[in-house]
């Protein structure tokens, strides 16, 4: 159902009281390791607008975590949900052949980032891509480390959350966490010194400290990258950091994963944010966002590399048929028009937001696309703002240590977009 009032419009005070009758109740009965970061209690959603079980409508700037790509309850991707719930909802797609699975799989071959022949294994969520491509890394290659970057975030299972740097509470009571996983600093943590060379930054710790030192190189199968640092706080690496990671990984035999879980599927302005940067990696994982909040990931790779026998890896859920078509649908959108509006909204939301450079309490305003990252001074500060913003009707969320992300539907509106930053420039005046 559409959602006739414009947003924000707040009716109650938040929380209202239905809304607080939920929380306590799922307060009683949920796991206390969810982390819930303010009050909203959503009911339904349309567009770039959430309505709470009170009434209170927000304009949306999170997205439910960059993963309702086309905005919530898009139409078509709707129509393509029913559609195929009326007719077959599930089968298991390692042990039999379901057509929409082989017609995703097709279409995300074609879309690919690197040329030639593909294949793609289809799972639930974006940490079980994570895994595969660490097992396909593995057995591809033969090898057993794999470097990841501090910083990063990968998933909550245990080879995402070993891959993983973000923050040591995901990691601290779990271990011993899975073997062979090495971290090295994102650019941006040595970009400040290397500003003139940010390819440096890569040589100074792989080649210089971690294979000299740690790992030697011939045992290193992959180097897992995001793109665009998501959980870590939305940062943009240089263009040279990125093609220097490609070519350490060529001249050693290392295959580049690219984890485009957060920042692909048009959010950036491109099908896949690494195009951003001339570089094609050898698998490219996808979730969040592909199939319009159905769960859904993706790993996709280049044929020579996933050549692992019959047996070596499945899903008795991964690639459901219903989040397989919302995930066509999905595409379809992205391509014809979403990942262009998302270029060209995104930019409008970054020239609103310069003007909070001129804030003592504010150090960056970065992104690409719809993946905008306003960094404060400090976390106590980030948080002020994001309560500042709900408190306003404006929806969004940590990301890293100091960083809010903007990361709304790739529908969003010109006007939708203004509204926002007018909306995030007042809770800023007021938290500063």
């Amino acid at each position: 159902m559409r959602l006739e009032s414009e947003a924000p419009l707040l009716r109650t005070e938040l929380p209202g009281p239905e809304a607080q009758a939920v929380i306590e109740a799922d307060e009683a009965v949920t796991s206390p390791s969810l982390t819930r970061a303010y009050p909203l209690v959503p009911a339904r959603g349309y567009g770039s607008h959430v309505e709470d079980v009170d009434g209170n409508v927000f304009l949306d700037f999170n997205a439910g975590i960059a993963v309702c790509a086309t905005g919530h309850c898009h139409p078509e991707v709707v129509d393509a949900i029913t559609q195929q719930a009326s007719e077959l909802i599930h089968y298991c797609t390692s042990d039999f052949y379901v057509p929409v699975y082989e017609r995703l799989c097709s279409r995300l071959a074609a879309l690919a980032p690197f040329p030639g022949d593909a294949r793609v294994f289809l799972t639930n969520s974006g940490t079980e891509a994570v895994e595969g491509a660490i097992k396909l890394a593995r057995s591809s290659t033969g090898r057993f480390h794999v470097v990841s970057f501090l910083g990063s975030f990968h998933g909550r299972s245990y080879g995402g959350m070993s891959a993983s740097a973000s923050k040591a509470k995901h990691r601290s009571p779990f271990g011993p966490l899975l073997p062979g996983m090495v971290h090295a600093p994102y650019a941006d943590l040595f970009g400040r010194a290397h500003r003139d060379r940010p390819e440096i930054a890569v040589d100074n710790y792989l080649e210089d400290v971690l294979f000299r030192r740690i790992v030697h190189p011939e045992d290193v199968a992959a180097v897992l990258v995001e793109p665009v640092l998501g959980e870590g706080g939305y940062l943009v690496p240089p263009v040279e950091w990125i093609r220097r990671l490609r070519e350490i990984c060529d001249a050693h035999g290392i295959l580049l994963i690219a984890d485009e879980i957060q920042s692909g599927v048009g959010r950036t302005g491109s099908m896949w944010a690494i195009e951003h940067f001339g570089v094609q990696p050898d698998i490219v994982l996808s979730a969040k966002g592909l199939a319009s909040g159905m769960p859904l990931g993706a790993l996709i790779a280049r044929s020579s590399i996933m050549s692992w026998e019959p047996g070596a890896h499945g899903s008795t859920f991964g690639g459901n048929p219903v989040s397989c078509a919302a995930a066509l649908a999905t595409l379809d959108l992205v391509e014809s028009g979403l990942m262009d509006n998302a270029r060209r909204v995104g930019e409008l939301i970054l020239q609103g937001l310069e003007p909070l450079r001129s804030h003592a309490g504010v150090h960056d305003v970065r992104g690409l696309g719809l993946m905008i990252g306003v960094e404060f001074e400090t976390d106590e500060l980030a948080d002020a703002v994001q309560g500042a913003c709900f408190e306003r009707g404006l929806l969004v969320l940590r990301a890293g240590d100091e960083t809010i992300r903007i990361s709304p539907p790739l529908v969003l509106t010109e006007a939708e977009a203004r509204e926002g930053v007018r909306i995030f420039g007042e809770a800023c005046a007021a938290a500063l």
